[in-house]
């Protein structure tokens, strides 16, 4: 991001003090998952939306990995809300999209960078409508009829499908936790996970993914090669249980060293369930354990 002219500080969002703390005078948005991939913390998204209405930051949640289904950011302050339309809410694995939705809780009169001829709208719809300007007219950025298409039949089974991976998630979870063959299990689900309260608070359910460490002396490649339900693959949301080793794969770039900074098990396997039958899943995730 520094390249394109704007600064970034990451902070452990699962507490307001680290976010507070990493405000700068020319701080313009807070940006926070409400559940992060791979290792699920749950971010303190109720303090921070109250931080920032007090500071006057636009709060941007990105809600893929809860869908409006389980959560709905507006509840905690969010002036903007990410969803990846790819991923739950198509459901699928058949199209790219992406949806924002400005909330209207935030003033744009008193974000700076507006350009002056969106300053004729109201004060809530500026930076809706610079937005659409510029990443659909200027750049292009709308979805194609068949993606659309392919999103808005997803869609309609939203509901039902989060029961579903939810429940299959959590079972899973549990199962593996159980295991002594499995180090760890990192699932908001769990009264082990060290935000599950607060989870349980925000969340109807904890949705779809989840993370776990292989024991020491487990190969995770040779499990994943045993598996005959889940599949290799490194989509999320899809009605497919998918499954990836993480270290080797979407984090492989960032180094041995800042994965162990980040908490990133060489053996950590993502999972992101889908909606077959639990026991099926429950069965092919046990046998594939040496």
């Amino acid at each position: 991001m520094a390249g394109q002219g704007t600064d970034v500080s990451f902070v452990d969002a699962t507490d307001v003090a680290n976010v507070e703390a990493a405000l700068q005078p020319n701080t313009r948005l807070v940006f926070v998952e409400t559940i992060a991939n791979p290792r699920t913390q749950v971010a303190d998204l109720a303090r921070i939306g109250e931080l920032c209405r007090e500071k006057g930051i636009l709060y941007v949640v990105d809600n893929t990995m809860t869908t409006p289904y389980l959560f709905r950011p507006k509840s905690v302050g969010a002036g903007l809300v990410v969803n990846s339309l790819t991923k739950s809410i198509g459901g699928h694995g058949m199209a790219l999209g992406g949806a924002l939705t400005d909330t209207g809780l935030f003033d744009w009169s008193a974000f700076p960078n507006i350009a002056p001829n969106f300053r004729k709208q109201g004060p809530h719809a500026q930076g809706m409508s610079q937005l659409r300007a510029k990443s659909l007219r200027d750049f292009g950025a709308s979805l194609a009829p068949e993606a659309a298409h392919h999103i808005a039949v997803g869609a309609e089974t939203l509901a039902l499908r989060m029961d579903r991976t939810s429940a299959n998630a959590f079972a899973l979870a549990r199962m593996l936790e159980a295991d002594e063959r499995v180090a760890a299990v990192h699932y908001p689900g769990l009264a082990s996970h060290p935000q599950h309260a607060l989870a349980s608070n925000l969340f109807r359910s904890c949705g779809s993914l989840f993370s776990f460490e292989l024991k020491d002396g487990i190969d995770p490649f040779d499990y994943l090669n045993r598996m005959r339900v889940a599949i290799p693959a490194s989509n999320l949301g899809d009605t497919r249980t998918l499954v990836i080793p993480v270290a080797h794969t979407i984090f492989f770039e960032m180094g041995a060293e800042r994965r162990a900074s980040m908490g990133i098990a060489e053996s950590l396997i993502r999972v992101s369930v889908g909606i077959e039958d639990t026991q099926d899943l429950l069965d092919d995730f046990r046998n594939a354990l040496p």
